[in-house]
């Protein structure tokens, strides 16, 4: 049986879309079109990604991904917004979503962004030399797990993904450019705030005091790094 994906959309038309293509994919689907059931199906059920609409009847998909989080659910999500709505695609990252597309799109291009995510899981680490450590921080690769002073910190896969990149090359200044590339696979045509809002999470999860963070710095016109 193929992998499975909750679909979440209230439009009939488009559950119906995403279900047939994910379906001819190899998928193995569910289909929802509330957040309250859409909940109630991730608490049931385990599934490997949450196609997720933002605006949603009742509950909208923000409160649905806040909830996820805050129950230590960590599936990835693919948010789905209205075309231009810049505000609700950095509303969907604030709450820890993995990743947007705007509608109307391509059922080949949602495809493509599920295997980028879920490949991610699927690629075996080469890390054998135990946790990378810096300062207070250590990050286990094989495990998708990171510590700050021996006390575990829960990260979505993309957070983890990109304190993971910085780390790996301490000191090197990374623009967000090659972070959107090299992180979300595809590129988002200078839409860099993804990349800002993600520093912000990790910050708040890692360092001391984020609004002066020791660990990841802002590179001024460059991007940003992580300090050795």
């Amino acid at each position: 049986m193929g992998k499975s994906i909750l679909i979440v959309d209230d439009e009939l038309s488009i559950t119906t879309l995403i279900d047939h293509h994910l379906s001819e994919e190899g998928f193995h689907t569910t289909v929802v079109h509330d957040g309250q059931s859409a909940l109630e199906q991730l608490h049931h059920h385990t599934y490997e990604l949450v196609v997720l609409d933002l605006m949603l009847p009742e509950m909208d998909g923000v409160d649905v991904c806040r909830q996820m989080r805050g129950q230590q659910n960590y599936t990835p999500v693919i948010m789905l917004t209205a075309k231009g709505e810049e505000e609700d695609k950095i509303a969907g990252l604030n709450v820890g979503a993995d990743d947007y597309m705007t509608k109307p799109f391509s059922p080949k291009e949602l495809i493509a962004r599920i295997h980028a995510v879920l490949r991610r899981f699927e690629t075996p680490s080469t890390n054998q030399d135990g946790p990378i450590r810096i300062h207070d921080i250590s990050i286990y690769e094989d495990y998708y797990e990171v510590y700050k002073q021996d006390e575990l910190v829960n990260f979505t896969q993309k957070e983890f993904e990109l304190l993971l990149y910085l780390a790996k090359q301490p000191g090197k200044p990374v623009s967000r450019d090659v972070l959107l590339k090299d992180i979300w696979d595809f590129e988002y045509m200078g839409d860099t705030r993804m990349v800002d809002v993600h520093i912000s999470h990790l910050r708040e999860k890692l360092e001391d005091n984020p609004k002066k963070p020791n660990l990841i710095k802002t590179v001024r016109g460059v991007g940003y790094k992580v300090e050795g």
